[in-house]
């Protein structure tokens, strides 16, 4: 789910109102410049927009104005193509709210970034882990620190179902297909729902699914060359991880609890699921940690005790704890002062703790107090990103080309639930990579 630009889930809330504070709403049009006024006004353009814009720009604010500072935020849909645009007319901002590594790197690149200051880099080596580090860094350079996260690869399910069956968490991954093949024993019906339909995105649930396998059964390093496509998706080890989850997905023993067939999950909206978790017509359900909305909106608690309960996917072996999941990194297209206080802050545990307590959001700040979080998934989540033992790789399909991420790799995964075989779908994946 960047959060990335199609996982973002927003929660509805009132209007902020934010005394002391000159904030632009989210309105103006792609291109159109924000001009400082003075040396202490620091321009931010980003994805996020609404209701969540708002919680982002209360963040700050206290601290913003005992600094003097006035942060004129600017949300666009459009961010991922009106960034280069405005670099590429000397319109950039101060500072970008980036939803991919891979555009990040592709504007730093170019060499319209400024790298990070020395108090950014400090705060991201004393609070964060070298992978997310890794994520701003562009040739050796480090140009922007993380900012938010989310997490991928939870199982959601029924504590008290769970508990009146005697069935246990699983910790290995062939303890997770023995508890789905018990659950189909015992109840007679399919364990597992699953939706992959999202409008022009649908199919992306299902890119989930293989790239948890693939990072849990393969390792960092291979994930790592896969998205770089030094293992191209023909590779029998990625074919591994799409045969993996098919023996969930492809079986119709397993699937579409409360839906159809197996073809019926590319049909089924990822949303439309949460209500047969609540009512218990399905047992197991994949989804990243925002799950928990819907869940809630539904009429579910979410939590240990609760309605619906999650546990990460588990690996291949036990005790080892790799996760997939995404977040925002934050770069400056200049190095005033302001801009780099703004930075610093923002790259901070005070920013974080004040963030994350106005609720929907996490961050993998290890300054984080996670009980500060909105809800018991994402105190988890928090608690998993801080972990030093988690192995954090960010959304394989947001790193590559988007001809592949959000092209072939979608409709590849479509075709995949709609019957063809695993071998015609990864060649026309591989497919669409850009020719170098």
């Amino acid at each position: 789910m960047s959060i990335t630009r199609r996982h973002r889930v927003y929660t509805t809330v009132a209007t902020l109102g934010v005394a002391g504070l000159t904030l632009t709403a989210c309105s103006s049009g792609p291109g159109v410049q924000q001009e400082s006024g003075d040396s202490n006004t620091v321009t931010i353009y980003g994805t996020i927009v609404d209701a969540e814009a708002e919680l982002l720009e209360q963040s700050w604010a206290d601290w913003a104005e005992e600094n003097d500072i006035t942060i004129k935020y600017e949300g666009s849909k459009e961010f991922e193509t009106q960034i280069s645009v405005r670099a590429q007319g000397g319109n950039a901002p101060d500072i970008a709210i980036f939803p991919q590594p891979g555009l990040l790197a592709d504007i730093a690149g170019r060499d319209y970034l400024t790298p990070a200051p020395a108090a950014v880099e400090a705060n991201v080596d004393q609070y964060w882990s070298a992978d997310w580090k890794a994520y701003g860094t562009v040739d050796d350079t480090f140009y922007a620190a993380p900012l938010m996260a989310n997490l991928k690869g939870y199982i959601w399910y029924s504590p008290s179902q769970f508990e009146e069956n005697g069935w246990e968490v699983p910790t290995t991954w062939d303890e997770l297909l023995t508890l789905t093949a018990d659950i189909r024993d015992a109840t007679d019906a399919a364990p597992w729902c699953a939706g992959f339909g999202s409008d022009a995105a649908t199919g992306w649930p299902g890119t989930d699914w293989v790239e948890d396998l693939v990072l849990r059964q393969q390792g960092p390093d291979v994930y790592d060359q896969w998205v770089a496509n030094e293992v191209p998706f023909t590779d029998d080890r990625i074919k591994e991880a799409f045969d993996s989850v098919g023996e969930i997905l492809l079986n119709p023993d397993y699937v579409n609890a409360g839906f159809g067939d197996v073809r019926s999950i590319n049909s089924t909206a990822f949303g439309d699921v949460a209500p047969k978790l609540v009512d218990g017509t399905c047992a197991l359900h994949h989804q990243a940690s925002f799950y928990d909305g819907f869940i809630t909106e539904a009429g579910g608690t979410v939590g240990e005790d609760g309605d619906v309960w999650a546990f990460m996917t588990p690996a291949a072996e036990a005790g080892s704890q790799a996760v997939t999941g995404g977040g925002e990194l934050v770069g400056a297209f200049n190095e005033d002062e302001a801009t780099q206080k703004v930075l610093e802050y923002l790259s901070s545990p005070e920013w974080a703790n004040s963030r994350v307590s106005l609720g929907g959001v996490i961050s993998a700040n290890t300054g984080l107090d996670p009980a500060n979080a909105s809800s018991p998934i994402l105190q988890d989540s928090i608690r998993i990103l801080q972990d030093d033992a988690t192995t954090f790789r960010f959304d394989a399909s947001d790193l590559m080309p988007s001809a592949v991420g959000a092209g072939t790799f979608w409709k590849g995964i479509i075709d995949w639930v709609n019957g063809t075989d695993v071998d015609t779908v990864t060649q026309q994946i591989e497919g669409g990579w850009p020719s170098k």
